[in-house]
């Protein structure tokens, strides 16, 4: 197993949950860490690679957000879901202390701070979703039911209607 594929803090915590999962690395282009380019790289479609972000609410609390990789997360359908009256996302200097994370590399599991967790509803659409493992270069593919219950999220329509094209 080379340095690059060595388990995270996330792959260990789905181990002491006993849930499985496979590990898949990546070759990571700093100037593009978008969910659309993990997924390709990976052999993925992108609405099966999901994004973690973070966002703030209007009362100061943190929550994830984690939305399919060619989506947009709505804040008015987070926020609802949540019960805040406002969300947006978090500043990226607020990213890594909060979530022990780098942008490109966040999960809500095995995060520093544990928040509430939000998954889009498309998430139970799958068989197999992938998210990042903790580290840029490196994905988690697992079941949806397995990835909810390690996280707790609690699963809503959290994404922007696709724009006209």
């Amino acid at each position: 197993m080379s340095a690059k594929a060595d388990k995270t803090n996330a792959a260990r915590l789905l181990d002491q949950l006993g849930i499985p999962y496979d590990l898949r690395t990546y070759d990571v282009d700093p100037n593009d860490l978008t969910a659309v380019s993990v997924a390709r790289k990976i052999g993925l479609p992108p609405e099966q690679v999901f994004k973690t972000l973070l966002t703030t609410t209007n009362t100061g609390d943190h929550l994830f957000a984690v939305v399919p990789g060619d989506a947009e997360l709505d804040p008015k359908k987070l926020a609802a879901a949540a019960g805040v009256k406002r969300i947006e996302l978090a500043s990226l200097k607020e990213v890594e202390p909060l979530t022990g994370y780098i942008r490109g590399g966040v999960t809500v599991l095995a995060a520093r701070k544990p928040f509430a967790a939000f998954a889009d509803e498309t998430i139970e659409l799958f068989e197999t979703i992938s998210v990042s493992a903790g580290q840029r270069g490196l994905q988690l593919l697992l079941s949806p039911a397995d990835y909810l219950r390690a996280t707790t999220a609690t699963v809503a329509d959290l994404t922007k209607a696709a724009a006209a094209r």
